[in-house]
């Protein structure tokens, strides 16, 4: 039987955990290694797994959940996060329901480190949607029928691999493709021999000259492309507008804008943002975030790293308000700890559990 995370007493999973006693709250926290179900490629390197840190916020025997997950380039570690929590004190604060405060106070503790601020987000979010019984996309008043499908990711890989992947995600209605490198053009043809299903690219800062970018955005568009992903590097941002100005597709920022004070900076540069939970620190800022981006009229994309089903089921109480989605994080790994969010012929579903929707896997 699966384990009910809105009832009394914490899972045996984290049994060999760090717990820590502060006043009303106990926070539990352990390291945790995802393995990917292929190496990963990208314009920066490869990989075949992710650290993270999953967490688990208990009070008055009611349990959030939460992740950290670490991407190389993000700067964070198993020693980073471990550290971090380490220094938490939320023995000051009376109840969870002290949402600013606690999060205020979770942000100050050190400088960066979005990736294990946003677990203790993540969890505090999934504890109070518990404490009053419901998900999050209905205390935010959101429609799930209005969620978009989400992409499914297609790393840099020789020809052979790449049909493979396609072949897996035959029930998307969406790519995600990884560009970057001179094999560009070649990746988008070889998909294009085995489908004619729309295509997002990611290039992750890998197109250094404006002119080229332009005749490859050209390219891409005759070839069912629907957006461009970080064109090039985030400091040219005069190119990166020149781009958009010109450019037959969209341009989304994801390097370019972490937090919410880089929606402002952006505006004028991209037409939109991709907004992930371990860059802006958890559901609370995303959520502004997402609100702010409306107001410059910004598309908006809710991203995500290799993360398991818990983090993944937390950003998914957003999709019913973004454009786009690249939530397909958990479907990537092999060793996903957690049940929560589901995708049906591509779309993103949303589960009726309370808080962020999440449950052990069964085993």
């Amino acid at each position: 039987m699966p384990i009910h995370l809105n009832n009394k007493g914490l899972s045996s999973f984290f049994d060999d955990a760090v717990s820590r006693k502060m006043g009303k709250f106990t926070l539990h926290y352990k390291p945790y290694s995802l393995k990917l179900n292929h190496v990963f490629t990208v314009a920066s390197g490869s990989r075949t797994s992710t650290p993270v840190v999953l967490v688990a916020l208990e009070y008055e025997d009611v349990i959030g959940y939460g992740e950290a997950s670490m991407p190389f380039y993000l700067g964070e570690s198993h020693d980073t996060v471990l550290d971090f929590l380490n220094r938490v004190d939320l023995s000051p604060f009376s109840n969870p329901f002290l949402t600013e405060d606690i999060l205020c106070y979770v942000d100050r503790i050190m400088q960066k480190n979005t990736a294990a601020k946003a677990s203790l987000d993540i969890a505090l979010h999934d504890l109070l949607g518990k404490l009053m019984q419901q998900p999050w996309y209905k205390i935010w008043g959101l429609n799930p029928k209005n969620t978009p499908d989400t992409s499914f990711t297609i790393g840099i890989d020789t020809p052979d691999v790449v049909r493979e992947k396609v072949k897996e995600a035959s029930a998307y209605k969406i790519l995600k493709v990884k560009l970057g490198l001179d094999s560009d053009k070649s990746m988008i043809e070889t998909i294009r021999e085995a489908t004619n299903t729309p295509i997002c690219v990611d290039v992750n800062q890998g197109w250094k000259n404006k002119e080229e970018a332009l005749e490859m955005a050209h390219w891409l568009a005759e070839r069912g492309v629907v957006f461009i992903e970080q064109p090039m590097p985030k400091e040219a941002i005069d190119d990166n507008a020149w781009l958009t100005e010109r450019s037959p597709l969209p341009t989304i920022a994801d390097e370019a804008v972490q937090r919410l004070s880089d929606v402002s900076k952006i505006n004028g540069v991209y037409n939109g943002i991709n907004i992930k939970l371990m860059k802006c620190t958890g559901l609370r800022e995303a959520h502004r975030m997402v609100e702010l981006a409306k107001e410059y009229d910004l598309k908006v994309m809710l991203g995500c790293m290799t993360e398991t089903s818990c983090a993944i089921s937390a950003a998914a109480q957003l999709a019913p308000v973004v454009d786009w989605a690249d939530l397909d994080g958990a479907l990537l790994i092999g060793n996903d700890v957690y049940d929560g969010m589901w995708v049906d012929q591509g779309k993103i579903m949303l589960s009726e559990r309370p808080g962020i929707g999440i449950d052990f896997a069964k085993n």
